[in-house]
């Protein structure tokens, strides 16, 4: 599994993304240029120029359109896929954590943080086709109780019904969109919450967390199913759409890699078996924390961003498809 090195930016990654086709994988650091490549080859395409500080998540549409970006300049974009211009700027108080497109394209939602006397918010703003008509109007704003409430990842539920919100105190809650009410709420993780990504057909979700661990919970009662412990802060989790296998990176935090060795900061990606919750492979390369992950959508290859300002495209070789315990392969009499 050779993997193919990208280096466009200078900072380190904070968020990777392949678009609904997988031609395109989008990705975002702490420098301020959002960046576009080819994932068949890696060959970078350009960059989205306009933020002023980190950019920390972003999100696609479906039809690979737009691009939506968050910032620690306190605004959240709406870029041109193709051509890179910005064709809209939402102001805000304080930095973005979290931005995503609801199912349609017609309204987004992003996440501000909770510094400068201001408490963590959710929005959600309606995206029109025609930009004459964009404005800075919301649909919902939703206030998060608490300091410790701060939301650090959001995500659309099913058919835009729903919101899904992990929090810097290790609690998961779901929001009524309709209402803004809360439905759900539950606490399985004792530290932040760092990723949250869901399974193709949208049954479960995986999450990561500072704990050390990541966590498969069923959509709709929040009941955690799987668990899957580490030895360091899980900073990423994805699922596999074809596999039923499931994919963490993390590390030892920044603040403590100069004073070890790679081993010990354990940068690797590690592969687990979903169901079994037994670990079955790792893949190392980079230099520093994994902070993001994603599956390519055909599940054919992966791409891990990192810490020391590196993306990594690895196609599986033909024995990970081959690969199945013997319960696996075990015929029901």
């Amino acid at each position: 599994m050779r993997p193919i090195l990208l280096h466009g930016h200078t900072r380190s990654l904070t968020k990777i993304k392949y678009n609904r086709d997988g031609d395109l994988l989008f990705s975002t650091s702490k420098d301020n240029k959002p960046q576009v490549w080819f994932s068949h080859n890696g060959e970078r395409l350009g960059s989205y120029d306009g933020h002023n500080g980190a950019v920390w998540d972003l999100d696609v549409n479906f039809d690979s359109t737009r691009l939506l970006t968050g910032s620690a300049d306190n605004s959240c974009r709406l870029w041109d896929v193709m051509s890179g211009k910005q064709l809209y700027k939402w102001d805000t108080r304080t930095a973005v954590r979290a931005v995503a497109f609801a199912e349609g394209n017609r309204k987004a939602l992003y996440v501000t943080d909770a510094t400068m006397g201001q408490q963590s918010t959710l929005w959600v703003v309606p995206i029109e086709e025609e930009l004459e008509y964009q404005t800075d109007e919301f649909e919902l704003k939703i206030v998060m109780p608490g300091d410790k409430k701060k939301a650090t990842v959001a995500c659309w539920g099913s058919l835009n019904k729903t919101i899904y919100t992990g929090h810097e105190d290790g609690t998961i809650t779901i929001w009524n969109v309709e209402t803004g009410e809360k439905i759900l709420s539950v606490r399985e993780h004792t530290e932040a919450i760092t990723d949250i990504q869901w399974q193709k057909e949208r049954g479960f979700f995986i999450t990561s967390s500072k704990d050390c661990t990541a966590k498969i919970f069923d959509a709709k009662t929040l009941r955690v199913m799987k668990q899957y412990v580490t030895q360091r802060p899980v900073n990423s989790a994805a699922i596999s759409p074809i596999r039923p296998h499931i994919a963490l990176g993390g590390g030892q935090d920044a603040m403590g890699v100069t004073t070890s060795g790679t081993k010990a900061g354990q940068f690797e990606t590690r592969f687990f078996h979903l169901p079994f919750e037994t670990e079955i492979g790792r893949v190392k390369g980079h230099f520093g924390p994994i902070n993001t992950l994603a599956f390519h959508p055909d599940g054919k290859s992966f791409a891990s961003g990192s810490e020391d300002g590196y993306i990594r495209l690895h196609v599986f070789d033909s024995d990970y498809f081959d690969f199945k315990y013997a319960e696996e392969t075990m015929e029901t009499i």
